[in-house]
């Protein structure tokens, strides 16, 4: 798996855990009733299921990046960030249709295949008993859901169909014979990686045990620790799944999250850039402004010449010493010429002025741009992503109900003072108009993205090395790369001011004070 040009080395499920997880949790599956069928997505899928007066939910996934399966629990739902539809999908339909309120009566793997089956009794309209089996490929990008007709063979349904456009060795869609993909003999590539160095007997030992000691360690999961070493023992093969899984998935998630958050912002640069670009040109067109003026002053001081209506007119400059040459309107007379040039003149003034305000405005709003990009590069939580999403597409949450938990400003403990750090606009908003005091410091790198740092004053003043360190911290929040470079100011809340309809975090200050060279301990 690829994520943001960095290769997380996450191990794919193998047909060895598939059996292990069967075998761990057989007694629960057979005769445990299917009460509910949830599909949040086109990979994802859960079947509440309930047996033994337990409850409990079996977590599907068939994306080709992060296929798997596990019971979850309310933790690990949270982060694989799973959001049921209030439609929902096709497939979805036909499972609660066929498999709603039956009972597992067989659960088993394909041997040496990545296949779990789960039949189900059902009772067709005619009341007579019939079996459906619920085949699940966890096979990369073959990975599907199928259900079929366990007598006859026939699909039911797919969760996606394959036509012979797809494969020409095998097609999956309803109507049409289920058999099973082509078998790869041999030992998969994981499994290789876990047994290398073993003696064929050894690995034909572990092959066909049936007693586990799940456990991770970082990238890597195993069903027996000792092929692990330092390697952390969790309660059962399930945990070990699930646990292992939804990290790499809700770190897959939060990243699918900073690509489109990132393609919205580049786009909203490409168009600032743009436009700064061509206001940037209009201003260096209006450089005509003080001729415009002196043409005006000129002819009207000429106008007892009595030149109308020439094309042409030559007048000495006294103030530059100077003959100036003049283009005229040849069907006006010499003082409609002038007040043609004064109405040039207080035009391309008032457009120049209002270009340099827009230009102003552009900037700080490409200044507003690189912080965004700055929070979403160092956020870790989906919560602090959908807030940075609610402040770039606002109009797309007008209508819906805020939900969503606030994400926590990161509060740090600097000799006996806090010390507040905002990961985002809104945070830094809030930290300047909503937890500050006129006394309280407040700290941000100079000319460069990052976040607002607010030291809070109770009983005394920060002595150096107090602010010493929020400069420091400063720096370790902010998007600069060479942080020994670049400066830090800093200066009370009071002298702090927010402008008018200006972006979320943006501030104005006065009073500043300057510290460089935090990295080495100068200042």
């Amino acid at each position: 798996m690829k994520i943001y040009g960095i290769i997380v080395c996450m191990i794919n499920i193998d047909f060895l855990t598939i059996k292990a997880f069967i075998n761990e949790n057989l007694d629960f599956f057979i005769n445990a009733r299917l009460q509910k069928i949830q599909q949040p997505s086109r990979r994802e899928l859960i079947l509440s299921l309930r047996n033994n007066s337990e409850s409990r939910r079996f977590y599907i996934n068939i994306n080709p990046q992060i296929y798997h399966i596990a019971f979850i629990n309310k933790e690990t739902e949270v982060a694989r960030n799973i959001v049921i539809p209030k439609q929902p999908p096709m497939f979805c339909m036909l499972l609660r249709k066929y498999l709603e309120g039956c009972k597992i009566v067989d659960a088993y793997a394909i041997e040496n295949e990545r296949i779990l089956n789960f039949c189900f009794e059902i009772y067709d309209e005619l009341s007579q008993k019939q079996e459906l089996c619920l085949s699940i490929e966890l096979m990369g990008k073959h990975s599907n859901v199928i259900l079929y007709n366990r007598e006859s063979e026939i699909i039911l349904g797919c969760a996606h169909n394959v036509g012979a456009e797809k494969s020409r060795y095998r097609e999956l869609h309803g109507g049409i014979k289920y058999v099973l993909p082509p078998s790869n003999a041999g030992l998969s590539n994981e499994l290789k990686l876990q047994f290398k160095g073993l003696s064929a007997q050894k690995i034909e030992e572990y092959l066909s045990s049936e007693t586990y000691s799940p456990a991770i360690l970082e990238d890597k999961y195993t069903l027996f620790k000792e092929l692990l070493p330092n390697s952390l023992v969790v309660n059962s093969v399930n945990e070990m799944l699930d646990l292992y899984y939804s990290k790499y998935q809700a770190d897959l998630i939060l990243n699918q999250e900073k690509d489109k958050l990132y393609a919205i912002v580049k786009t909203r640069f490409k168009k600032v850039n743009s436009s700064i670009e061509k206001i940037s040109s209009l201003i260096k067109k209006r450089n005509n402004i003080a001729k415009y003026k002196l043409f005006g002053e000129l002819l009207t001081a000429n106008l007892y010449l009595k030149k109308d209506y020439v094309k042409l007119i030559e007048l000495f400059d006294y103030n530059y010493n100077q003959k100036v040459l003049i283009e005229l309107d040849q069907t006006k007379t010499l003082n409609e010429n002038a007040q043609n040039y004064f109405r040039l003149y207080n035009k391309s003034k008032t457009t120049l002025e209002k270009s340099k305000q827009m230009l102003e405005g552009l900037k700080i709003e490409l200044d507003y741009l690189k912080n965004i990009e700055y929070s979403i590069k160092i956020a870790n939580l989906l919560s602090e992503l959908d807030e940075i999403n609610k402040e770039l597409v606002p109009e797309s949450f007008e209508k819906k109900a805020n939900t969503s938990k606030q994400s926590e400003i990161m509060k740090i403990n600097v000799k006996g003072f806090d010390v507040y750090v905002g990961k985002n606009n809104k945070q830094n908003d809030i930290i300047v108009s909503k937890l500050s005091k006129d006394e309280d410091y407040w700290f941000h790198t100079r000319l460069c993205a990052g976040s607002h740092v607010l030291l809070k004053i109770q009983d005394k003043e920060p002595d150096e090395d107090i602010l010493f360190e929020c400069c420091k911290l400063a720096k370790q929040y902010s998007s600069a790369t060479q942080p020994s470079k670049v400066g830090v100011i800093y200066t009370k809340r009071k002298f702090i001011k927010k402008p008018p309809h200006a972006p979320l975090g943006y501030v104005i200050y006065k009073n500043e004070c300057n510290m460089v060279n935090t990295e080495d301990g100068g200042s």
